[in-house]
């Protein structure tokens, strides 16, 4: 049995990993509300941008010429993944999910015979995937150093992707992040970017609707921005929504781990009043039983 000392030293360390936890929670709290309203703001953007690319696909179909970021190159061969995570730990399941979902993509393509390259934004997740595809990994690129998130972010990655793209890297790409629905609640999301990915339904009613506009210049030539921009959004927004989901993890987690604390501490407390009384009346049946033989 653990000493009276033992047992106030233990109380005194998880009373002070309690304030840590709380304090992070609160901080998490604070830093959502920001992140939430700038993921919320974002996805109106994401979302139009997906219909007008959707009606400029649509009253293009079948025309030749058409960019390959919207089309594909026509191989299925090699896939890229770009897996959003987090820079910073004490989050809950937030990047083991995301992380999860990779890996079964992972397996689904090799057990097809596919080429998988992984590109890891944030750190977490290329601590996790290097384990067992470290192989697979070709970069890793960090935003710790990046106070609060913007487009540039967003940009310098789409640029990459784009020019591995360009220069025959992979066929089909994939955006891995997890999308934010409440505090106790991020959906692991994969989005594919690269060919675009629309609907055949959502394309054919776009096109209606856009019918009646003319375009100057032609569509050709407006895909040829777009696609490029559409890219760098969707990156945007899935950084913006991982921000979002991370701190509302990070809320959840720590707030369960206050609880957590708080209850070993009631535990440790009644333990030590029951050793520190068992003590006592050791003492007290001690001191009568010496005077009782004098």
């Amino acid at each position: 049995m653990a000493s009276l000392k033992e047992l106030r030293n233990r109380i005194a360390s998880v009373k002070a990993t309690q304030k840590i936890t709380k304090a992070m929670q609160m901080v998490a709290a604070a830093k959502l509300r920001r992140a939430q309203t700038a993921a919320e703001a974002a996805r109106p953007y994401a979302e139009r941008m997906d219909q007008v690319l959707a009606g400029l696909a649509g009253s293009l179909a079948g025309a030749e010429g058409s960019s390959p970021l919207m089309v594909g190159n026509g191989r299925d061969d090699t896939h890229l993944l770009v897996v959003c995570t987090s820079e910073r730990g004490l989050c809950g399941g937030f990047n083991s999910q995301i992380v999860r979902l990779v890996r079964e993509r992972v397996a689904r393509l090799q057990a097809d015979g596919k080429t998988v390259k992984i590109l890891c934004v944030g750190r977490k997740g290329y601590d996790q995937l290097r384990r067992v595809y470290g192989g697979l990994i070709i970069e890793t690129i960090t935003l710790r150093e990046v106070k609060q998130l913007g487009f540039v972010n967003a940009q310098d990655i789409a640029a990459k992707v784009i020019g591995l793209f360009e220069a025959g890297e992979f066929d089909v790409c994939t955006l891995f992040y997890s999308e934010f629905q409440s505090v106790i609640s991020q959906v692991p999301t994969a989005l594919q970017m690269i060919p675009a990915n629309i609907p055949e339904a959502e394309e054919a009613e776009a096109a209606k609707t856009m019918a009646a506009y003319e375009f100057e210049p032609d569509e050709t030539e407006i895909l040829a921005d777009l696609l490029p921009r559409n890219i760098a959004v969707q990156v945007f927004r899935a950084l913006l929504e991982n921000a979002a989901s991370e701190q509302g993890a990070r809320m959840s987690a720590m707030d369960s781990a206050t609880r957590n604390a708080g209850e070993m501490i009631d535990k440790l407390t009644l333990t030590y009043n029951r050793t520190r009384q068992a003590q006592i009346t050791k003492e007290l049946i001690e001191i009568i039983s010496g005077a009782e033989a004098l």
